[in-house]
């Protein structure tokens, strides 16, 4: 059983899934023999699987709304029994979860990179499959009945506010238009539609597909990713024993900026830049580890263009 960092950044790499900022998170986390950790992002299961070897006998219990997660982590149930259980539920609602008293929690939002890579979940416009984009395919609407019966207040949250689009407004127009035309059913067809409206990248610019923010903020919109992160993070708080350790990972500044106000809140500062509250008026409940994120090397985004954009941040309950 390995049972140092090192040993388990090279199992986790030897499992075909990369986890981002996985050094950096074992070292925050610190397992130690005996403790339980909370991942409440099993994704792929590469930061289970470092965890459960970073330590004897650590526990980990783990969240994921994904049927295909739950399916993938049958492998590391068969290999450490009792030392591994999974939940399949969205960790937006960890305040329903029947376990607590965890020595560390890990979030790691976003995509995992299966998601990203099976082509007929259509997250993706790398290769045509129906638009779909459902974390959990068995519950809720598809991205491509999203965009067809959407009013237009939708439509502007999710492609202006959380795809953070500048032409936004082209790109709501196109899919008003594109209704009942079938264009909007598949992942190639709504790229091209996307790109029209949006036209080509600047001369200067780093060159990325017109269509990557709009389908980012209809995945974020159709899966609630940004209400369950507000709702998950206070409910994993509630969960951790003094002196352990809450971690997030975020990919981009709509998930990062929830996080770093939620640490600033737990740690008695002030959350933004409108918070002029006394410190009187504040509760210290937990040290921020770092008052700046933790971003990947370029070791490791050179391994893994993924990670490129990952940004970790934790505080440590008083």
């Amino acid at each position: 059983m390995p049972s140092s960092t090192d040993d388990a950044l090279t199992s986790a790499a030897s499992s075909g899934h990369v986890p981002v900022l996985l050094a950096e998170t074992l070292e925050l986390l610190a397992p130690r023999a005996g403790a339980t950790i909370l991942d409440g992002t099993f994704g792929g299961g590469g930061h289970t699987r470092a965890i459960l070897e970073s330590a004897d006998d650590v526990t980990v219990v783990a969240l994921d709304r994904d049927p295909a997660a739950i399916e993938r982590s049958a492998t590391i149930q068969a290999e450490y029994g009792d030392r591994f259980r999974i939940h399949q539920i969205n960790f937006g609602d960890l305040a329903d979860l029947n376990e607590t008293g965890f020595n560390g929690i890990l979030f790691d939002f976003g995509l995992s990179s299966f998601q990203l890579d099976t082509a007929e979940r259509g997250f993706s416009f790398r290769s045509d499959a129906p638009a779909d984009m459902r974390m959990n395919p068995d519950i809720g609407i598809s991205a491509a009945e999203f965009l067809e019966t959407a009013d237009n207040e939708s439509l502007v949250r999710a492609i202006r506010n959380y795809g953070e689009e500048k032409r936004w407004r082209r790109v709501v127009e196109n899919i008003v238009k594109a209704r009942g035309t079938g264009l909007l059913q598949r992942t190639h067809s709504l790229a091209e539609l996307i790109k029209e409206a949006v036209g080509p990248t600047p001369r200067g610019r780093k060159a990325v597909h017109p269509a990557t923010r709009t389908f980012q903020g209809i995945r974020v919109e159709i899966n609630d990713e940004l209400s369950a992160i507000e709702r998950g993070l206070p409910a994993a708080f509630d969960r951790l024993l003094p002196g352990g350790v809450l971690a997030a990972i975020s990919f981009h500044s709509l998930e990062d900026r929830i996080v770093k106000r939620f640490c600033r809140k737990m740690a008695g500062r002030p959350e933004h830049s409108g918070d002029y509250r006394t410190q009187d008026e504040r509760t210290v409940l937990a040290k921020m580890i770092s008052t700046r994120p933790v971003a990947p090397s370029e070791e490791e985004i050179r391994v893994n263009p993924r990670s490129r954009s990952s940004r970790l941040r934790a505080i440590r309950k008083l």
